[in-house]
Parts: structure tokens; C-alpha cells; sequence
């Protein structure tokens, strides 16, 4: 006797078009996961960034105090323009972001090529260079400004023993504002270090072994296999950075708290002297302005660095 196993469905050149489609076909998958799961997510996002933000646009046309508010239309904003140390904060706020991201960027690179070779100290290294990183940023900021002090700072009494007469360091107009992008270089690039030995991990050891086969250098290496295919780092880095750079504050103001005069002023540190001095809606309107500001000169350059990752 003869028997058969039924093995399914046959899906051959003579089965209908309904039949092959089913077949072929997978299931509408649902979620991963259900939607509870994301609704304490969507709570604290709309109570912690979406409602203040609202708040903040419509407080920012009103002249407020914690007891009552006037609708003043875009006043605040004509009046905060023209704030005359306004265009030397603007100035101030791309420079330090420029000069702090390109620092970071070169700096972590290097640190995490370094970092991730065959060196015998690199996991201790590694832990010393992203110390700065986990040490508050005030704390940071007075223990420099100490540093820096011209009569009693370690540094100038360090070139006083060899002849030197050090300067007020931030107290100059040309060196306060570059000592504390220095200062926030110092602090910020173990994370840049991180993220970049996070990517150079990433890539496969097939590329590196065939630029060894090719006869290819240590540079070689690095310029034809680590710079490129660490891009996705330097995207990270570039936006982090920059970012961080536009809405710094607290470094400065600890620091210089603008000074000497107006030189080192950002424009989070002017939006801050409107609020010591009360002017609650100025500051506010200050505030969406940089927000404003912040958006528009990021989302292009996001837009340009992602395009550029996808095509490599």
C-alpha cells in the first residue's frame, strides 16, 4: 500500500495567483510592543520639554513676575534685539561653538585611535581621560579660574619660576573667552573619545587586513579605513558638540561671567543678566529667540552631515 504525506500547499507554476500570494506573504506584524508601554514615555516628554516650551512662547509676549503677567505682543522681542551687546554675544556664542566642536572633534579622533591600539595602559588611559567628563561643570570653572588668577594661580607662579610674568589671563579681552573654550575642550573631549572608540570598534578588521595585504601604512590605515568609516562618530560629535557650544553657559559665567566688560558674553549669559536684573519677559523672549536660533543652525547642518552619511 501506497501512502502520502500532505507537505502543504503547493506553490508551483500551476498554482492561482491567490494561492502563491498567500503563500508567499507574511502576516501584518503589529508592534513590538504595546502601546502602554510608550504612553509614560509620552508623559514625560509632553510635561518636561513639550508644555514648557508652549509656555515659553506665550510668557515670552507678556511682561510677567510670579504673581500676574501683561500681554505686551512682540515688544519683548524689539526690545531684546535691541540689547547692544547683543551682536558681540552672537559673535561670541559661534565662535566658541565652532572653536570648542572642531577642537573636540580633532582631539577625540586622535585620543580614540590612541586609545584604541595595542597600548598596555589604554584602559587606564581611557579612564583618565573621561574623568573630566563626570566632574561637575562649576566645579570645573572655579577650580580654573583659581588656576588662572594673576597674582595668587598656580600657572602664574609656575612661569614666575622660570622669569616669565604671567598675565590676567581672564581678565584680557583676547585670551578670556579662548582659555574657557580651552577649558570646556578639557572637559568635554572624553565623551568625544568615547564615541569615537565606540566607532572605530565597530569596523570590521577584513578592511584593515587588506590594506596590511596591500602593503598599506599605519597612515594608510587610518586614511583610508578609520577616517571614513568612523564617520557616523564624527556626525555624532559635530552635533553633540555643537549643540553644547550654542547654549553654553555655565563654564562662562563661572568663569568670566561675560566680563572683562562684555567681551566674553554669550548670548545665554545676556539672557541671564535680564533675569538677575528682573526683566523676566525680556529674558524669556532672549530665551526662544536662542532656541530659534539653536534650531535653525542645526537642522540644515544635521540635514548636510546625514546626507553625507548615507552616501558613504
Amino acid at each position: 500500500m501506497v501512502t502520502t504525506q500532505h507537505a502543504g500547499p503547493y506553490t508551483g507554476p500551476g498554482t492561482p495567483d491567490p494561492v502563491r500570494r498567500h503563500a508567499r506573504t507574511p502576516a501584518k506584524q503589529s508592534s513590538a510592543y504595546p502601546f502602554a508601554l510608550y504612553l509614560p514615555a509620552a508623559v514625560v516628554y509632553l510635561a518636561i520639554f513639550l508644555v514648557p516650551t508652549v509656555m515659553a512662547f506665550y510668557f515670552a509676549l507678556t511682561r510677567w513676575t510670579l504673581f500676574d503677567s501683561t500681554f505686551v505682543g512682540l515688544d519683548n522681542f524689539r526690545d531684546f534685539l535691541a540689547e547692544q551687546n547683543l551682536r558681540i554675544g552672537f559673535q561670541n556664542t559661534l565662535i566658541y561653538a565652532v572653536a570648542t566642536s572642531g577642537l573636540k572633534v580633532v582631539l577625540g579622533m586622535g585620543l580614540g585611535v590612541l586609545l584604541t591600539s595595542r597600548l598596555r595602559l589604554r584602559g587606564f588611559l581611557r579612564s583618565v581621560v573621561f574623568f573630566p567628563v563626570l566632574v561637575s561643570t562649576v566645579a570645573v570653572g572655579i577650580t580654573f579660574s583659581a588656576l588662572l588668577r594673576p597674582d595668587t594661580g598656580l600657572i602664574n607662579r609656575v612661569l614666575a619660576l622660570v622669569g616669565i610674568s604671567g598675565p590676567d589671563w581672564l581678565g584680557n579681552a583676547t585670551t578670556a573667552l579662548l582659555l574657557v573654550a580651552l577649558v570646556d575642550v578639557w572637559k568635554g573631549v572624553g565623551l568625544a573619545t568615547v564615541i569615537y572608540i565606540a566607532g572605530i570598534l565597530s569596523i570590521p578588521q577584513d578592511y584593515y587586513q587588506a590594506v596590511a595585504v596591500d602593503g598599506g601604512t599605519a597612515w594608510h590605515r587610518f586614511r583610508h579605513v578609520t577616517l571614513p568609516l568612523s564617520w557616523p562618530a564624527t556626525y555624532s560629535v559635530i552635533i553633540l558638540s555643537f549643540i553644547g557650544g550654542l547654549r553654553s553657559f555655565d563654564l562662562i559665567w563661572t568663569m568670566t561671567r561675560g566680563g572683562p566688560g562684555f567681551t566674553s558674553d554669550v548670548i545665554a549669559s545676556i539672557i541671564y543678566k535680564q533675569y538677575q536684573a528682573g526683566y523676566f519677559g525680556l529674558s524669556t523672549a532672549g530665551n526662544v529667540l536662542l532656541f530659534v536660533i539653536v534650531t535653525a543652525l542645526i537642522v540644515p547642518l544635521n540635514y548636510l552631515l546625514g546626507r553625507r552619511q548615507v552616501a558613504l
